[in-house]
């Protein structure tokens, strides 16, 4: 007996320090999960908090969301009418869609499925660089390289306009996209392919019809994280769209988007007067824009999966 228990005792230590850490990393783990849904409720109470009473006192909801007239320093009426900032930020947002989404699914199907070896690390590596390229930058790219060029190219006045903030912010979504799509697609089990091969079909048929098939789930996420990053973008946004108040009629329109109107007022209003409520009124607005997004995206994963 007295033998054994030298080696017995060390045993036990490793097992308790074993215990420990395996407690600890569960811990730490639930911490970790459980903060992000605190700190999103928390971000929804703050922002609720701030614009409720301008919601209950005596906003008209309807003009709100319908009047094109967004005039909170008017010195003969106020008018927050927040329409044209909501089709602002659609059309936007739209255009950058149409941009992004072709040459993101066309990047990622091209690094996941055609690039190999060196080619496909290096690609991988600049479509991260882009999405390290802070928005201020593209901004910036936006209001000194696309302004001139859209004006001598299309021969318009102005070159900020739903054009210019849409290819920016087409760029900008892209490589978070491609990243997002090409995991997707590399998830894909290789027996898949191999048994496409097996029954004859080319390159281009095993990605059309058992690839792209069997990734849809990432490939929707992918899309829809592109949507609320073009919802939620601002300073280039603001520095592209030409921050004017407007309901569009064309691609070379300015306009303003919901986020470049709070980044551009909220430093400059009375913290608790109804222009600063307004404006959290708009935030309490996008958060929900984005709430419906992330919903559409479950449910439409969902029915994806059971079918």
């Amino acid at each position: 007996m007295s033998a054994s228990t030298p080696s017995t005792l060390p045993d036990l230590d490793r097992r308790t320090f074993a215990w420990f850490v395996d407690k600890g990393m569960q811990v730490f783990m639930f911490v970790g999960g459980i903060s992000a849904i605190v700190l999103i409720v928390g971000i929804f109470v703050f922002i609720t908090k701030e614009g409720l009473p301008f919601i209950t006192g005596e906003m008209d909801i309807w003009e709100f969301l319908t009047s094109p007239n967004w005039r909170p320093t008017s010195e003969t009426k106020t008018t927050y009418g927040a329409f044209a900032l909501i089709v602002g930020t659609a059309s936007v947002t739209g255009l950058a869609m149409l941009i992004a989404v072709p040459f993101s699914l066309g990047a990622a199907i091209f690094i996941a499925e055609f690039a190999t070896g060196r080619t496909r690390e290096i690609l991988k590596i600049l479509v991260e660089m882009l999405a390290a390229i802070p928005s201020v930058v593209w901004g910036f790219i936006g209001l000194s390289i696309m302004n001139p060029l859209i004006i001598e190219t299309f021969n318009v006045p102005v070159g900020l306009n739903i054009l210019n903030s849409g290819i920016i912010l087409g760029l900008m979504a892209a490589p978070i996209m491609t990243t997002i799509a090409e995991d997707a697609l590399k998830a894909v089990p290789d027996t898949y392919r191999e048994a496409a091969e097996a029954m004859g079909a080319t390159r281009w048929q095993i990605i059309w019809r058992v690839v792209l098939p069997a990734a849809r789930n990432g490939l929707v996420a992918a899309v829809l994280l592109g949507v609320g990053r073009g919802f939620g973008e601002t300073m280039a946004v603001l520095m592209a769209s030409g921050h004017s108040i407007n309901i569009p009629g064309g691609i070379f329109d300015s306009v303003r988007a919901l986020t470049a109107t709070i980044a551009a007022e909220l430093g400059e209003t009375v913290p608790g007067s109804d222009h600063y409520r307004a404006l959290f009124t708009l935030g309490i607005l996008l958060f929900l824009v984005t709430f419906v997004i992330n919903l559409t995206a479950d449910l439409v994963v969902r029915g994806i999966r059971k079918k």
